[in-house]
């Protein structure tokens, strides 16, 4: 058996509760994590809320990404091995002692950081990537508008196009402090999404506007975002807070090629994920390393205090990611060992 954090029913952080259930097992293609770190992010806000089910066969348990020491292997893995130290996308249940993931979703933690700092990766840079890399398509010297700069999401979007792209990146922040922070991880401009950042935005790029949206309101904030785009331009939306229908001119589409286009990570196969975590790996872990991309971590609480972490987040208060710390040492920097996972 273990101890999970489960949801008892849609509500407020009061709806979390502690309980006890029986440990997963690694089923042909899986490992079992025995979980030290889980990142706290947005979409389990809105599965506690009732407004994010978890897809068939997944977990109920919240929490997407999780850091800690692999425990078991199932039928045909080959990597990672039993005692390996790693950082995973989950499909759920990451709020627990010991959570099951598919193998092609685990990740070495990049060397120098502790399990704390790897669960704050996966979930945030995956999202980053599948819709700025794959999705946006932002290619080298492009710009990109982040709306929603001090997000997880919008953190590693504005590292990756940054350090991999060399894009002009212009994030909206609704606070001075939240602005300077994403100067800091290297926008070169930051707005106040409470005034006017249409016209700011155009301002900035001397009228031309943007080759790339990423977005996670939606709503009223659609036809804006689509008159900012450049001929070609990609609006991508990870989310849709302010609305899920929007009025947009279809003709302006059509005459100015545009893409508008958005994603839904979780339900993807594990190919799918793993085709990520391989380019993740590859080019942004190195960058991780060497100090070049940072992670952000705003709050550690232990996960008796979920509910606190919750509350947090629902203040919208937080910069960076929210980890809760299921191990004391989960702070500690991981031991590295070259060739794990």
């Amino acid at each position: 058996m273990m101890q999970a954090i489960e949801i008892e029913r849609p509500g407020g952080p009061e709806v979390l509760r502690r309980t006890e259930m029986p440990k997963p097992r690694a089923e042909a293609g899986q490992v079992v994590i025995r979980v030290l770190a889980a990142g706290v992010n947005r979409p389990d806000i809105q599965q506690r809320r009732g407004l994010y089910p978890p897809p068939p066969g997944a977990s109920p348990i919240p929490g997407l990404d999780v850091a800690g020491v692999v425990e078991e292997v199932g039928a045909g893995v080959e990597m990672p091995k039993v005692g390996d130290s790693v950082c995973a996308l989950t499909n759920g249940g990451g709020y627990a002692q010991f959570c099951s993931v598919p193998a092609e979703q685990c990740m070495q933690i990049p060397r120098g950081l502790s399990y704390v700092e790897g669960a704050s990766l996966p979930e945030v840079y995956f999202t980053a990537w599948n819709n700025v890399i794959w999705l946006g398509q932002l290619a080298q010297g492009e710009s990109l508008l982040v709306q929603g700069g001090t997000s997880g999401v919008g953190m590693a979007a504005i590292q990756i196009a940054r350090q991999l792209r060399d894009a002009t990146v212009i994030a909206t922040a609704g606070t001075p402090e939240k602005r300077q922070a994403c100067l800091e991880i290297g926008a070169h401009h930051a707005i106040d999404y409470r005034g006017d950042w249409e016209s700011e935005v155009k301002r900035l790029t001397n009228g031309e506007g943007v080759d790339v949206v990423l977005d996670a309101q939606a709503g009223d904030y659609t036809q804006k975002q689509l008159n900012l785009l450049k001929p070609d331009g990609r609006l991508v939306f990870i989310a849709s807070h302010k609305g899920e229908f929007a009025e947009v001119n279809i003709r302006a589409i059509v005459r100015r090629r545009l893409t508008l286009t958005g994603s839904t990570l979780r339900p993807r196969p594990a190919s799918y994920k793993g085709a990520i975590a391989r380019e993740l790996v590859q080019q942004v872990w190195p960058l991780l390393e060497q100090g070049k991309i940072v992670t952000r971590i705003h709050a550690v609480f232990p996960w008796e205090e979920v509910r606190d972490a919750h509350t947090l987040l629902d203040l919208n208060e937080q910069i960076g990611k929210v980890v809760l710390a299921l191990d004391p040492d989960a702070a500690a920097e991981v031991p590295y060992a070259v060739g794990t996972a």
